[in-house]
C-alpha cells in the first residue's frame, strides 16, 4: 500500500488498478474522510481500499454490523457537514432503502456505490446489471429520487465518483454510482492527474452545535401535513432541475445509423466490439451509451430518433430493465428490441454482433 500511495501522489501518472480501487480513490481526492458499510462480494477491494486509505488521512472506516447501520451512521456524519460514502452489492443495497429515503428526505448528501451480481434474492457473485431498476426506481419509499450514474471503466468510475460528491452536495442529495462485477474486479490504467485532490466545502446547514450561530435542524420526517406537502413540492422542482441539468450521454457512430445499439456500463464496452465488426462490413450501426442513468438522457436519444434512426437494440446484463426507459424516451418513433439475459451470463461480442445481424 505504502508504494502504491507514492506512485498515486505523483502527478501525470497512471496507475494500474481495479475498479472498485478508482472508486476509492475517487471519494478520496474529492474530500470523503467517512466510510461505513458492511463487506459483500463483488465491491470488497472497495471495502479493503478505503479501510487503509483513510486512516492515513486522518479520516474514518468504520465496518458496521449491517448495510442497514452503515447508511443510519452516514447519515450522522452528512448531518455534520462531511463528505462520507458507503457501498455495497445488490442484496446489501435493498437493505439501505429506508436510510436512501430518508437521507433524501433530510436533504442530506451522500455517495453510494452498487457493484451489482446475479440474483434474484442471494443469488451469486457473477456479475450482472440487474441492480438497474433498484438504483434507478428508488429501493425505499416514497417520491423520492438520487442521481444515478453507470460508468464504464476504471478511469470513469474515478471520475463519476469524484464528480458525485460536488454534485451531492450542489443538490443536497444522494447520488448512486452504478457499477458491476466486471468493472469492479478489471485492472486498468487510471490517471488522476485532472483531478486535483480538494478541501470540501463548508456547508452552513450543518449540525456541529450551537456556539454563537442561528439553532439548525434537520427533520428526517416533517411533524406536520403541511410541512410534509411543502417538502415534497420543494423536492420536485429539485428533481425536475436535475433532470435537465444531469442528463449525460455518448453516442458513437450514429449520425448514419440504421439501428442503434443501446447500452451502459460493461456491456456498451463488450457491444462496442460487436459495433465496430458490423460497421466493416458496411452495416451502419451506432452506439448510445447513457451515462446518467438517473435522470435518463432521453433528449440525447430523441434528438438521434429525430435524425431518422428507426431499430434501436438494448443490451444488457439483465432481462430487460433499461428498455423500459428506451421504450419511454422512443416514444413510438422507433422498434425497440432486447437481448440479454440475468444471473450471470456475461456477453460475449459474437452473440451481441449475431443479434446486430438478425436486427438489422
Amino acid at each position: 500500500m505504502q508504494g502504491l500511495k507514492k506512485r498515486i501522489e505523483t502527478d501525470g501518472e497512471k496507475i494500474l488498478l481495479r475498479g472498485n480501487q478508482a472508486v476509492g480513490e475517487g471519494a478520496v481526492r474529492a474530500g470523503c474522510r467517512f466510510f461505513f458499510g458492511y463487506p459483500i462480494t463483488p465491491q470488497n477491494e472497495l471495502f479493503e481500499y478505503m479501510a487503509k486509505r483513510l486512516p492515513e488521512l486522518g479520516g474514518t472506516f468504520l465496518q458496521s454490523e449491517s448495510e442497514l447501520s452503515g447508511i443510519h451512521m452516514i447519515m450522522g456524519a452528512s448531518a455534520g457537514g462531511r463528505r462520507c460514502m458507503s457501498s455495497s452489492s445488490g442484496p446489501g443495497f435493498t437493505l439501505m432503502g429506508e436510510g436512501l429515503t430518508t437521507l433524501a428526505t433530510a436533504e442530506l448528501p451522500a455517495v453510494l456505490v452498487c457493484v451489482s451480481r446475479a440474483g434474484p434474492g442471494l443469488g451469486r457473485i457473477a456479475s450482472s446489471q440487474a441492480d438497474y431498476r433498484l438504483a434507478t426506481r428508488g429501493g425505499g419509499h416514497g417520491d423520492y429520487q438520487c442521481l444515478v450514474f453507470g460508468p464504464a471503466s476504471a478511469q470513469e468510475l474515478f471520475e463519476s465518483t469524484y464528480e458525485a460528491f460536488e454534485l451531492a452536495d450542489r443538490y443536497r442529495n444522494p447520488v448512486i454510482i452504478l457499477s458491476d462485477a466486471i468493472l469492479g474486479q478489471m485492472m486498468e490504467p487510471v490517471r488522476f492527474d485532472a483531478l486535483p485532490a480538494i478541501e470540501p466545502p463548508e456547508k452552513a446547514w450543518a449540525v456541529r452545535g450551537k456556539g454563537d450561530s442561528p439553532r439548525k435542524v434537520i427533520k428526517a420526517a416533517p411533524h406536520l401535513d403541511e410541512e410534509l406537502i411543502a417538502l415534497n413540492r420543494r423536492l420536485k422542482l429539485k428533481y425536475e432541475e436535475m433532470r435537465r441539468k444531469e442528463q449525460r450521454f455518448e453516442a458513437i457512430g450514429t449520425e448514419d445509423a440504421s439501428l442503434v445499439v443501446v447500452a451502459f456500463g460493461s456491456s456498451a464496452r463488450i457491444s462496442l466490439d460487436a459495433l465496430n465488426r458490423a460497421r466493416k462490413e458496411n452495416r451502419s450501426v451506432g452506439l448510445f451509451r447513457p451515462i446518467s442513468l438517473w435522470p435518463y438522457p432521453q433528449d440525447g436519444l430523441r434528438e438521434i430518433l429525430r435524425a431518422g434512426v428507426r431499430k434501436l437494440l438494448v443490451i444488457e446484463a439483465n432481462n430487460g430493465q433499461m428498455v423500459e426507459d428506451v421504450r419511454l424516451a422512443a416514444c413510438g418513433d422507433a422498434e425497440v428490441f432486447h437481448y440479454g439475459f440475468g444471473g450471470g451470463h456475461i456477453l460475449s461480442p459474437d452473440e451481441i454482433y449475431e443479434e446486430i445481424r438478425r436486427r438489422y
